[in-house]
């Protein structure tokens, strides 16, 4: 009993206000009391009001919450609740961050973040499983394609749960700068319709926006560039006219000044009853040597795209982010702590498997991979998604990459992992005081198991675990999972502006066949790489892709407050802290190279797989 102060903060999103009044009930461990006054919850503001509650509720559990429509349903985006008991007592919050629509009741459960351990009383109980339910029937596996991991169900973005849509900025400027690629093509190809190339310049000619640098690598041993999972790929037919594909074996070697340079070139595969493949090298003449290295970069655009890119970066968080709908409901601690990993990327992939890779996408019409050899791929590379693989410290030690002083990548993705680690330990080290709480935990082991028997379709078989039993084995699982959503994806997404803007350098499609002699000349490098057309949409959807986005959150940076209470806000603080620190180094290095390494600058990694 006594007086309540109660204060909803509504989302700055351009329709997230509503016209509809809102009704509450504040919900504690004694009692229950419905407060009398309706609001209007207003884009962007706190509304606030004061009740005098005359029932004792104790300690607060939820808030409840009812949206009346008067004429019409008017969605609402609740970004929070809080609650000031009588006398000085702390302030409760509540977090929601999800659209209020239709006229049902809303439960808001306190938000300090809770096991089923931490609930012997079970006064959550009842509010989890009716949530996991709810979210069971929303949330439903699919699958793309047969022999892949599994995806969100739905074909297109209307199938998605509300709360997966981006909001009005970012889907704004997604479709914006889309439709200008869009016309910059159309603009290009109709006064180039009869170009032909003559010289390598030529490809000056479609980069009508914004250009960058590239980022290096420097380094002392031998390293081989296997590509030979393309091999018997069936190559694209674009326009009735045959593409081609390679799967080639290279041989590098880490130079003393710090290059790594191929050393051999081998393009094909050797098979029984033919020649042995050409072994090119830099002695061949100059466009023999020119050429073989393209059908390398081609090769590399292939796996880079559709293996490292789409499957290991976007399907992979799509397969943590369905689990975590389905299985931890949102007072679960490890559903604060990677929640904000997973925002808007159901809807980038839905938008790829509607665009780039679908029927007619932009694979079919330009890359060489395109009209079914991508999926294939795709299946091919499904094998080889090995837990230790998306663990860099196993991962970069299987590859030879730990002392490697001049591979930035191994240096920073090794740092980003141990900070993001300390940051989960953190987090798991508040609710989880001994191993036995975790194998005790059955969310948490639904959740586990779920992602790798369901999303990732047996994945026990390839070293992911199919429970957690100790705090340790939490940590790295929960570690791997915001890894991969973060720094991994973004270390595969933003040099493709980099890298792939000069066509020549990694060219979409080839339209002559590997060389099988020493006989190229510039024409014969002209007519093997993409033409004006495939070159002009491959420069058009990397600027999409690649530029760097303005409706962008870094890692760790995210507005939301999912936890509530002082020791779980340290831990983010210090983590924030601590990339800061990472961040600040990375520029005092890269102020020191010819080519900076920014791609897993913590300032530049988003939050989640969202472009």
């Amino acid at each position: 009993m006594g007086l309540y102060r109660i204060r909803l903060s509504t989302g700055a999103s351009l329709h997230a206000g509503s016209k509809n009044q809102v009704q509450l009930w504040l919900v504690g461990q004694h009692g229950e009391a419905a407060l009398g006054k309706r609001l209007w919850p207003a884009r962007g503001k706190e509304t606030e009001v004061k009740v005098e509650v005359p029932e004792y509720l104790g300690p607060l559990l939820f808030v409840k919450l009812r949206k009346r429509p008067l004429l019409q349903d008017d969605a609402w985006f609740c970004s929070w609740i809080s609650v000031r008991g009588p006398g000085d007592g702390d302030e409760v919050r509540l977090p929601c961050y999800r659209w209020v629509e239709g006229d049902g009741v809303l439960s808001l459960p306190e938000g300090t973040g809770c096991t089923v351990g931490e609930d012997p009383q079970g006064l959550f109980r009842k509010h989890r499983e009716e949530e996991l339910e709810e979210r069971r029937k929303l949330y439903r596996w699919g699958n793309w394609k047969d022999g892949l991991i599994l995806s969100v169900a739905g074909t297109k973005l209307s199938d998605l749960p509300v709360d997966e849509r981006f909001l009005e900025d970012k889907r704004v400027d997604f479709e914006a700068s889309l439709a200008k690629g869009l016309a910059d093509l159309a603009i290009k190809d109709s006064l180039n319709v009869l170009t032909r190339w003559k010289d390598l310049d030529d490809f000056k000619r479609i980069f009508w926006c914004g250009q960058s640098k590239l980022a290096g690598l420097d380094g002392g041993t031998l390293f081989e560039a296997d590509f030979s999972l393309l091999d018997g790929i069936k190559a694209n037919v674009i326009l009735c006219s045959q593409q081609y594909l390679a799967a080639p074996l290279v041989m590098l070697k880490l130079q003393p000044d710090g290059k790594l340079l191929p050393m051999v070139i081998q393009l094909q595969l050797p098979s029984a009853g033919s020649p042995p493949p050409p072994l090119f090298l830099p002695t061949d003449p100059p466009m023999v040597w020119l050429l073989a290295k393209c059908w390398v970069r081609s090769s590399d655009f292939q796996l880079h795209e559709l293996q490292s890119h789409l499957l290991r970066g976007h399907l992979m968080a799509e397969v943590i982010a369905v689990a975590t709908m389905r299985c931890l409901p949102s007072i679960h601690p490890i559903f604060k702590l990677i929640i904000p990993h997973l925002r808007y990327t159901l809807e980038i992939n839905v938008r790829a498997r509607t665009g780039l890779v679908s029927d007619m996408g932009i694979f079919d019409q330009v890359v060489s991979t395109g009209g079914g050899g991508h999926v294939e791929l795709l299946r091919r590379a499904g094998g080889f998604l090995t837990y230790s693989s998306f663990c860099p410290p196993d991962d970069l030690a299987d590859r030879g990459l730990l002392g490697v002083k001049s591979s930035f990548y191994a240096q920073d993705a090794l740092r980003l992992w141990e900070i993001i680690f300390r940051y989960v330990e953190g987090i798991v080290s508040l609710h989880y005081k001994t191993d036995v709480a975790v194998k005790d935990d059955p969310e948490l082991q639904t959740w586990c198991r779920e992602i790798t028997e369901i999303g990732l379709q047996g994945g026990q078989d390839r070293g992911f675990p199919v429970s957690l039993q100790s705090r340790d084995q939490v940590c790295r699982f929960v570690t791997m999972c915001i890894f991969t959503c973060t720094g991994q994806h973004s270390s595969v997404h933003l040099g493709q502006l980099d890298w792939y803007s000069w066509v020549p350098n990694a060219p979409c499609t080839m339209r002559l066949p590997p060389p099988t002699t020493k006989d190229a000349t510039l024409e014969t490098v002209m007519a093997t790489l993409p033409n004006f057309h495939q070159a002009s949409l491959q420069m058009s959807m990397t600027w999409q892709l690649g530029r760097r986005q303005p409706i962008m959150v870094a890692v760790g940076q995210h507005e939301e407050e999912y936890f509530s209470g002082p020791e779980p806000k340290a831990v983010l603080k210090k983590f924030r802290e601590e990339l800061a620190a990472l961040d600040k180094e990375i520029e005092n290095r890269n102020a020191k190279l010819d080519m900076p390494y920014e791609y897993l600058r913590p300032s530049l990694v988003e939050n989640s797989v969202a472009i």
